[in-house]
C-alpha cells in the first residue's frame, strides 16, 4: 500500500474543502453573522493546516492502483464529512457533533436526510454551506479535483480514483484524456446549474433561495432552506425543479452525446429509455391512485405525482406534499423507486437503472439456459455485449446492498422505532434519498434516532454514495499490509 500517495492526495482534498468554504464565510460576514463567520474561519484554518501538513508527505513513487484508489476515495469522503461538520458545531447552531456529522455526510453524499427540526433557524452562511455540499458531492469531490488540478501521475492512475467514486456499473471514457473528460463533465454540470438558477430567478424566487435550490437539485440532494421544503413556492418554481431533478438524474454521457450530435447512440441507449419509462409509468400510476385525494383534479394530481416521483427516483428528496398520507399503493411504489434510483453516471443515487436492466437480462439468460442448456446467449445492453466481469460486478453489488441493509436495519431497530420507519430510513440513506416514511417522512426528520443509529445511518449514506466497496476494503487488514 502506497501510504504516502494516499496522504498526499488526501491533503489536496482537504485544501480543496478549505477553499470552497470561503464563499460561506463571505456570506456570513456580509449578513453580520459574526459567530458563524468565526466558526468558518477556525474550520478553514484547521482544515488548511492539516491539508498542508499532509501534502508535505511527498510520495517517492506517485503510482497507485485500484487498492489505493478505493482507500483514497473512502478516506477522502470520511475526512470531508468530519471537517465539514465543524462549522455547525463550532457555531453552536447544532451543538451535538454527531448531528453535525450526520448533516454534513448527508450533504456531501447528496442524501438530504436531516436532523434539523427548524431549518429556517440556521444562519445564512450555514444554509449556504449545507446546500453547497450537495453541489460539490453530486458530481464527486475527486472528479472536481481531477478537473482543476493534476495530482496523479497520469490518466491511467486517475482512472482508479474515478472508478472508485463514480456511481454505476461501469465508467466510460468520453475522451482519451481523463482530465479533459472531468472538465467536460463539470462544464455541463455548471451550465445546467446556471440555467436552473436563471429560470428560478425568472419565477420570482429570491437570489439566495435560487442558488441553494439549484445546488440541491443539481446534486440531487434535496436540502431545503424552508421548513416545508418546496411546498411554499409557486407551481412554476416547483415545475422547474421537477424538470431539472429529472434532467440531473440522466447519465451525463447522454449530454455529451447530444453535444457531439451522436443521435444514433442516443436513440439506442437502453438505460435512458428505461429511466424515462419507469419515471413516466410511475407518474401515471400514482396520478390515478391519488386523484381521489384531490377531488379528481387531474392537473393537481399529475403535478404532485410528477414532483414526488422525480424527487424520489432521482434521490433528490425535495417535497411539496406529505406523501405519508397517500394510499398504500403510491407509497409502496415510491419505496420501490427509492431502491431503483437514477441512471449510472448521474448525480443520483440508488441501485441505478442500468443495474436493474442488467439483472433482468441476466435472469432471462439463466431461464433460457435452463430451457436450452446448449444454447449460447449473450447479454447485450445498448447494443454492447455485457461481459461476465460486469455481470458478476452487478451481482456482487446487489449482494453487498442487501447485506449492508440487513445489518444496518438490525442495528437501527434497537431504537424501537416502527418497522416502516426503520426500513425506509435505512433504504433512504443507502440510496441517498433523504425522506422515508412514517417518522422520517417528508415532513419529519431523523432527530429522534439515537447517536448510535445516526452514526450507522451516516455511514450508510457513505456506503451508498461510494457504492460499498471503498468502505468495505478500507476495513481489510490485508490491504494495509501491502506495500509499494
Amino acid at each position: 500500500m502506497n501510504r504516502r500517495v494516499i496522504a498526499f492526495l488526501l491533503g489536496h482534498i482537504l485544501l480543496l474543502e478549505a477553499a470552497v468554504m470561503v464563499p460561506a464565510l463571505v456570506i456570513s460576514l456580509c449578513m453580520g453573522e459574526h459567530n458563524t463567520a468565526w466558526a468558518f474561519i477556525w474550520t478553514i484554518l484547521l482544515t488548511a493546516i492539516v491539508g498542508v501538513g499532509l501534502t508535505f508527505i511527498r510520495p517517492v513513487n506517485k503510482a497507485f492502483y485500484a487498492a489505493e484508489g478505493f482507500v483514497i476515495t473512502a478516506l477522502s469522503w470520511i475526512a470531508i464529512s468530519l471537517f465539514g461538520a465543524l462549522p455547525f458545531w463550532l457555531s453552536g447552531e447544532i451543538p451535538n457533533y454527531v448531528n453535525c456529522f450526520f448533516e454534513t455526510a448527508s450533504g456531501f453524499t447528496t442524501t438530504g436526510a436531516s436532523i434539523l427540526t427548524d431549518v429556517e433557524a440556521l444562519s445564512y452562511g450555514l444554509l449556504y454551506w449545507r446546500s453547497f455540499t450537495h453541489w460539490l458531492g453530486g458530481m464527486g469531490v475527486l472528479v472536481f479535483l481531477l478537473a482543476v488540478v493534476s495530482v496523479s501521475k497520469g490518466a491511467g492512475y486517475s482512472l482508479h480514483l474515478l472508478r472508485a467514486e463514480s456511481p454505476g456499473p461501469d465508467v466510460g471514457k468520453m475522451t482519451p484524456k481523463l482530465k479533459q473528460s472531468a472538465k467536460i463533465l463539470y462544464l455541463i454540470y455548471v451550465f445546467m446549474t446556471i440555467i436552473e438558477i436563471i429560470l428560478l430567478l425568472a419565477g420570482g424566487m429570491p437570489v439566495f433561495d435560487s442558488f441553494c435550490t439549484a445546488f440541491g437539485t443539481a446534486g440531487t440532494g434535496g436540502f431545503g432552506i424552508k421548513n416545508d421544503s418546496m411546498a411554499g413556492y409557486s407551481y412554476y418554481i416547483q415545475t422547474v425543479v421537477t424538470i431539472f431533478m429529472a434532467l440531473f438524474g440522466i447519465n451525463f454521457n447522454i449530454y455529451f452525446l447530444i453535444l457531439m450530435r451522436s443521435w444514433k447512440s442516443l436513440l439506442h441507449d437502453e438505460e435512458l429509455w428505461g429511466y424515462i419509462g419507469i419515471m413516466v409509468g410511475s407518474i401515471l400510476l400514482i396520478t390515478c391512485n391519488i386523484a381521489p385525494l384531490f377531488q379528481y383534479n387531474w392537473g393537481e394530481a399529475l403535478h404532485q405525482s410528477a414532483f414526488q416521483v422525480s424527487s424520489v427516483m432521482t434521490t433528490t428528496g425535495f417535497s411539496t406534499i406529505d406523501f405519508n398520507t397517500w394510499p398504500q399503493f403510491s407509497r409502496s411504489l415510491l419505496v420501490m423507486l427509492m431502491v431503483v434510483g437514477a441512471s449510472a453516471g448521474s448525480t443520483g443515487g440508488g441501485v441505478k437503472v442500468a443495474r436493474i436492466i442488467i439483472v433482468f437480462k441476466l435472469l432471462r439468460k439463466e431461464l433460457i439456459r435452463m430451457l436450452h442448456p446448449r444454447a449460447v446467449h449473450t447479454v447485450r445492453i445498448s447494443g454492447k455485449t455485457v461481459d461476465n466481469k460486469v455481470g458478476k460486478g452487478v451481482t456482487v453489488f446487489m449482494a453487498a446492498y442487501f447485506a449492508v441493509f440487513t445489518f444496518s436495519f438490525l442495528l437501527v431497530s434497537l431504537d424501537n422505532m416502527s418497522l416502516e420507519t426503520n426500513v425506509t430510513a435505512v433504504v433512504s440513506c443507502l440510496s441517498n434519498i433523504g425522506p422515508g416514511l412514517d417518522v422520517v417522512g417528508p415532513m419529519g426528520n431523523f432527530s429522534q434516532f439515537s447517536n448510535f443509529s445516526k452514526i450507522i445511518l451516516s455511514f450508510d449514506m457513505l456506503f451508498g454514495r461510494l457504492e460499498f466497496f471503498p468502505l468495505i476494503l478500507l476495513c481489510s487488514p490485508s490491504l494495509w499490509r501491502r506495500k509499494i
